[in-house]
């Protein structure tokens, strides 16, 4: 077990986004969060205390998260020299990269020689099996987005918190290093090898109560060139009873990408649709989520009104304004 709370490495991200793990933390397990830690040149900011180590361990913190999620998953030489530090100083440390903790070698032995923890939540620790595509009880949502980080786990765990309000059934299903380590269980599905992975989301989502949802954390996006096909493996192997469509309207491209432009939440819908209906052929497009963190309120609540006019369905910014719109969407399947 990661022991909390942690202090939360920030880094030298070069944006909000690139933070986005520690962010979540934050949101999600404030009471998690002692504070933050930036190195020269971060242009992220959680809001929180800005700690150095010795303040942080004074003030309770037990383990270092790497709250960072870079292109490649890579732990530099910078960064190297802090988590060092973090072990002499008697912290463990928590990482979701795909560079791992306990691949290097210097961090392991000063772990080793300091009698602290590397905790890598990105390592597959079941043998999980090929998918068989057969259908499952219970019932399942899953969202999909126009893009990679546009608010897919928000939106799973705004719902599922919506739902427990209600007295429904529901599970939130972590997919990726951010929902793991708010959640302390999932899959993370990134780092298991291709022809497992959607046998390994059927693992995550086992049968259940005829009246219970599986909220699945969403990864990448269809139309991402770099990282479609763990969304293909939720899609087919999550079999899903409803799809959400996620998007982010203010991005002038794919997260990395800069010469794809973001698909239409029409092109969304049909394409998702279409690839779902091959493992569920009762599968619904019920609802829209928009991350309107970058608009004004004003601003949002006329996008918002404007897509459900256009789409015909129910949107809402979970986050900002409520799932509800959504949770009813799926109360009435």
């Amino acid at each position: 077990m990661i022991e909390t709370p942690y202090l939360l490495f920030l880094g030298d991200a070069p944006d909000q986004l690139a933070a986005k793990v520690a962010v979540g933390i934050k949101d999600w397990r404030p009471e998690n969060a002692v504070g933050q830690y930036r190195m020269d040149g971060c242009k992220a900011d959680l809001g929180l205390t800005d700690m150095t180590l010795t303040e942080a361990k004074e003030a309770g913190a037990k383990t270092l998260v790497i709250g960072v999620a870079n292109r490649g998953g890579v732990i530099s030489q910078e960064w190297k020299k802090v988590l060092v530090m973090a072990l002499e100083e008697g912290f463990d440390l928590a990482s979701g990269l795909h560079n791992l903790l306990r691949d290097e070698p210097d961090l392991v032995a000063v772990a080793e020689a300091t009698g602290r923890k590397l905790h890598d939540v990105r390592v597959p620790e079941v043998e999980y099996p090929i998918a068989n595509g057969i259908k499952r009880k219970g019932k399942r949502c899953l969202a999909v987005g126009t893009d990679c980080s546009v608010g897919k786990m928000y939106t799973a765990m705004a719902m599922d918190a919506e739902m427990r309000k209600r007295g429904m059934k529901s599970t939130f299903r972590a997919t990726g290093q951010t929902g793991i380590l708010i959640t302390g269980d999932g899959v993370p599905l990134d780092a298991v090898i291709a022809d497992f992975m959607a046998g390994s989301v059927e693992w995550l989502t086992p049968d259940n109560d005829d009246d219970h949802w599986d909220l699945i954390e969403g990864q990448g996006s269809l139309f991402h060139v770099s990282y479609s096909g763990v969304t293909m493996a939720l899609i087919h192997g999550g079999q899903p009873d409803a799809l959400i469509l996620s998007h982010e309207p203010t991005r002038e491209h794919m997260r990395g990408l800069p010469t794809y432009t973001l698909p239409t939440l029409e092109n969304l819908r049909d394409t998702a649709l279409a690839l779902a209906k091959v493992a569920n052929p009762d599968c619904q497009v019920v609802g829209v989520s928009v991350n309107t963190q970058h608009m004004s309120e004003e601003d949002a609540i006329a996008y918002l009104a404007k897509v459900e006019a256009d789409m015909g369905l129910p949107a809402t910014d979970p986050f900002r304004f409520g799932p509800g719109k959504l949770v009813d969407a799926l109360a009435a399947l």
